[in-house]
């Protein structure tokens, strides 16, 4: 099979448009082809293509930014002489400057296929900024490593954020070239815009279910992005960051696991199993403990829990509910200690007035669902089902694969 950028790279006729024109790239470290050349080098190294700029999404070009909020400075490239503009710095969406560097922007950047990874954010705002300035923007395509199922409550009007980029659920099930497609269509933009589509990607191919494994390397898209494990679970266990638990930051396993040092594991996953054991197929959950080096409670001995969603012969895709598996941990905690500090009050992507887990759903329906000591799972998919049904309809319409 072939990403986009390849497919760029060895098709004159499709760099044909470029001909004349400044081109930018938008690109992180995970932006390589096959071989592990970066976008930046592999772009450079044809003639017809004068690179003017390149930007770098939340953690930076170079990917070196390890936690939310940590902002990445402009730049000179050392090697090509171009600018390179940070749209995680002084500023989200780029400045009438930075539109001004280039004609056509070239976005490469790997997605994990959940509604709070920014880096579809940054391409709603490129796109809404390439409409004003009369701008193209063409989007590499890569691969959906979480797939294309779709689970969560969808935004909520008035819930948008730099961590909500949309009325979409949290598990979205698309790719970058099919969002840009969505967010145009949504918002009602006049841009033009073009996906350089995947050559032969399967998307619902086993081992990988939206990844190649076994064809192709994993480059880190964001420092805690570790692994094809850590991109199946994140639609959960990024939840975890508007809560007083460990999402793992500091430990080897970072959003697979979770935990706290005033937990009893043993018996939050009895409760879990209890309340809703439908939430839990396709997956093994393994006490474990850990000790993080760095973030929430650094140096501490936690209790917690990892999800395993490696071993093909537990590991089911169709059936495997990140999302809902998060939740169900909230719930069992509440059942146990219903006074639990749980969720964390604090600055969450320069947002200040809401609470962080509400902003990671869209909404405080999750929150409320899981402090309603009366709520059942019942009473949250009655709310979130509608929401994927809808989505179902949404992503068949944009779908690029077959």
């Amino acid at each position: 099979m072939q990403f986009g950028l390849e497919r760029l790279i060895a098709d004159p006729k499709l760099r044909a448009p470029l001909r004349g024109r400044r081109v930018a790239l938008l690109a992180h470290p995970a932006s390589v082809t096959r071989d592990l050349t970066h976008a930046l080098d592999a772009l450079a190294a044809l003639p017809e293509i004068e690179l003017s700029a390149a930007f770098g999404p939340q953690h930076g070009l170079r990917g070196d930014k390890q936690d939310n909020m940590v902002e990445s400075p402009d730049y000179l490239d050392p090697v090509l002489g171009i600018p390179v503009f940070s749209l995680y710095g002084e500023v989200r969406r780029p400045s009438d400057a930075m539109m001004d560097s280039f004609d056509v922007l070239l976005v490469d950047l790997q997605d994990l296929g959940c509604r709070i990874y920014t880096f579809i954010t940054t391409l709603r705002y490129v796109l809404e900024a390439a409409a004003q300035h009369g701008k193209s923007v063409w989007v590499l395509d890569r691969p959906n490593p979480a797939g294309r199922p779709i689970e969560g409550l969808s935004l909520r009007p008035g819930w948008e954020s730099f961590v909500g980029a949309g009325p979409m659920p949290m598990r979205h099930g698309m790719t970058m070239g099919e969002l840009g497609y969505w967010f145009i269509e949504h918002l009602q933009l006049d841009v033009d815009y073009q996906v350089i589509a995947m050559q032969d990607w399967q998307a619902d191919a086993a081992p990988g279910f939206g990844w190649p494994q076994g064809e192709r390397s994993w480059v880190n898209p964001s420092p805690n992005a570790a692994n094809l494990s850590m991109a199946r679970a994140y639609a959960g266990t990024v939840m975890l960051e508007g809560t007083t638990w460990s999402e793992g930051r500091g430990t080897t396993r970072p959003l697979e696991l979770f935990g706290a040092p005033d937990i009893a594991t043993r018996a939050l996953l009895a409760d879990m199993r209890r309340i809703a054991p439908q939430w839990l197929q396709g997956c093994v959950l393994r006490e474990c403990w850990f000790e993080p080096t760095f973030h929430k409670h650094q140096g501490k001995l936690c209790a917690g829990v990892q999800i395993h969603v490696e071993d093909p012969q537990h590991y089911d895709h169709t059936r495997f509910q990140p999302w809902r598996l998060q939740a169900l941990a909230f719930k069992a905690l509440r059942v146990q200690q219903p006074d639990y500090p749980l969720w964390r009050d604090f600055a969450y992507e320069y947002e200040h007035e809401r609470l962080a887990i509400d902003l990671i759903n869209g909404s405080p329906l999750l929150r409320e669902w899981v402090d309603d000591s009366a709520a059942n799972p019942q009473d949250l998919d009655a709310i979130t089902q509608p929401d994927e049904a809808a989505w179902s309809d949404v992503q068949a319409r944009f779908k690029l694969y077959p």
